[in-house]
């Protein structure tokens, strides 16, 4: 049996991105369980005859099956704890790292080096925002998905070419503009981020705000809008209108919709969209 001691580095590092591509958080047993002879122990218990074995080789000594019948099972391990998990100490690190950056670059930086947040175990690698460091408009979504995981840029892919046309469309270009995310790692199996690790995270996005000093935001979804607006209202309920989000004591009009996303999974919902992004470039002119 191959254990993880005996890949490659490179192997190991491998497979962990297919777990977590699958979800997977962690082991439910450290050790692997010989299932066959736990049946044929079951078989002896119940009086049943034992499956017959196909003799071995003369020259080759007979390996017995491990009595299992006569230890007790031993109780399953406790899941695995993770790495790093979120907590207030986490929080005022991330606070820490954020404020101590003066530009996007240093905040990059910062962000590579922080290891409070328990989706950057699983994640291949931090997703930073993208494009102009001082834009008019800034656009933010949710989380990275798997392709953008992979690529290393927000908004890759499927939504990826969404978004474009989305922008295309009110005559916005991903250079015009500063792409990125709440969230800068991607959750194992693309799962919603829980409450602490979007709490760990909103210092950083904070600073990327503060920093790029936009003049208006673009919000994407339902997590991205109630998170940024502090609210507990659905994505239709909290679209189609301007508000203000207060960062670093700087009032600025912020305007959220579906996410390019909802457009995939839900072509219908298209006609909404399109709603809001004019109300969006008239507020621009405004």
């Amino acid at each position: 049996m191959t254990t993880a001691s005996d890949l490659h580095p490179e192997q190991l590092r491998a497979l962990l991105h297919f777990y977590a591509d699958a979800g997977v958080d962690w082991l439910l047993e450290e050790e692997a369980v010989d299932r066959i002879a736990e049946f044929e122990a079951m078989r002896a218990a119940r009086g049943m005859p034992a499956r017959q074995e196909v003799a071995p080789e003369p020259q080759r000594p007979a390996r017995q099956a491990p009595q299992r019948q006569e230890q007790p099972r031993a109780a399953a391990p406790a899941p695995l704890p993770n790495v790093a998990i979120p907590d207030s100490q986490a929080v005022a690190e991330a606070e820490f790292a954020a404020s101590s950056a003066r530009s996007l670059e240093e905040l990059r930086t910062a962000m590579e080096a922080f290891n409070g947040c328990n989706l950057k175990t699983s994640a291949r690698c931090l997703v930073f925002a993208e494009g102009n460091a001082k834009p008019a408009v800034m656009v933010i979504g949710a989380m990275p998905n798997a392709d953008d995981d992979r690529d290393g840029q927000p908004f890759s892919g499927r939504q990826g070419a969404m978004l474009d046309r989305m922008l295309a469309g009110i005559g916005l270009a991903r250079a015009d503009i500063l792409l990125t995310n709440v969230v800068p790692w991607r959750p194992p199996g693309n799962r919603p981020p829980s409450q602490r690790e979007a709490d760990i995270c909103r210092p950083f996005i904070e600073r990327q705000i503060a920093l790029a000093e936009p003049n208006h935001l673009l919000v994407l979804g339902n997590f991205a809008a109630r998170f940024l607006f502090r609210s507990n209202d659905t994505i239709h309920q909290l679209r189609g209108e301007w508000r203000e989000i207060d960062v670093s004591g700087r009032a600025i009009p912020a305007f959220a919709t579906l996410h390019p996303q909802d457009l995939v999974t839900a072509p219908i919902s298209k006609r909404l969209a399109w709603q809001d992004l004019l109300a969006f470039r008239t507020g621009l002119k405004a």
